[in-house]
């Protein structure tokens, strides 16, 4: 069994749109509106902006959250900093000997999005 797609709620589907593809660094791969559905690939899981979704809170793999954030610049609205969330020791949910930084952002339906990186131990 393998996850296919998540749905994400998002009133504006071509603010979502922009939002997305710089988050992503792509563009989407279909908008059908009407109904109002608006897809990315992500390495094989679709993520599905949908008029009609719940929110959902993301979280998504990034190289570097800090150089995220910075891409994302006043696009981002910041709910909580980049931190240290976890020092994984023996890879259990993450490669061992590094740290997981987090940072939670608002996306531009107001939906919470966690960006992860994993980077070695200090």
């Amino acid at each position: 069994m393998r996850l296919v797609q998540v749905a994400q709620h998002a009133d504006d589907l071509d603010r979502a749109a922009g939002f997305y593809s710089e988050l992503l660094g792509v563009e989407p791969t279909a908008v059908f509106d009407p109904p109002g559905l608006l897809f990315f690939d992500l390495d094989g899981v679709r993520l599905m902006l949908e008029r009609g979704a719940p929110p959902s809170i993301l979280y998504l793999h990034v190289e570097d959250v800090r150089a995220a954030l910075k891409r994302l610049g006043e696009r981002a609205d910041v709910v909580t900093p980049p931190h240290v969330i976890f020092t994984h020791e023996n890879g259990v949910l993450g490669p061992a000997g590094h740290d997981e930084w987090q940072v939670f952002i608002k996306d531009s339906e107001g939906n919470t999005v966690g960006l992860v990186s994993f980077e070695p131990k200090d």
